[in-house]
């Protein structure tokens, strides 16, 4: 079902909500407790995650210690963004980011941690 409403989103043009996370990647809420990460090319995990946590931090406003899980199963199909979950009940099994250091082992990352220390700034290259 989700692989069906990420293809959709990337056949149909963006809708009102979508938002540039400060990495340049594009976000956008599904429902209430799912946030889509759009797919970009050359992209790593951990570039969707800050996306999902600046989405949720930024434009939804809630807290730091908010958890976020990926929701979309593991491996990532060709083109296919991600969606992630603020209901642990949701999460895909397996799919979470191994962590070092203090919260839970659950593989959820808090909002705070994805927005803050996995984003990174992309610049495009000077021609």
């Amino acid at each position: 079902m989700r692989t069906i409403i990420l293809a959709m989103m990337t056949l149909l043009p963006l809708p009102a909500a979508a938002f540039t996370a400060q990495n340049g990647m594009t976000a956008t809420q599904l429902n209430p407790t799912e946030i889509a990460v759009l797919h970009e090319v050359k992209r790593g995990d951990t570039d969707y995650w800050c996306a999902a946590g600046d989405f949720a931090q930024r434009a939804l406003g809630l807290p730091g210690r908010t958890r976020l899980w990926r929701a979309s199963p593991e491996p990532r199909g060709a083109g296919e963004g991600i969606v992630f979950t603020l209901d642990p009940a949701r999460q895909a099994p397996g799919s979470g980011l191994s962590q070092f250091g203090a919260g839970p082992r659950d593989g959820s990352v808090s909002v705070a941690m994805a927005a803050g220390n996995y984003c990174r700034i992309i610049v495009p290259p000077w021609d």
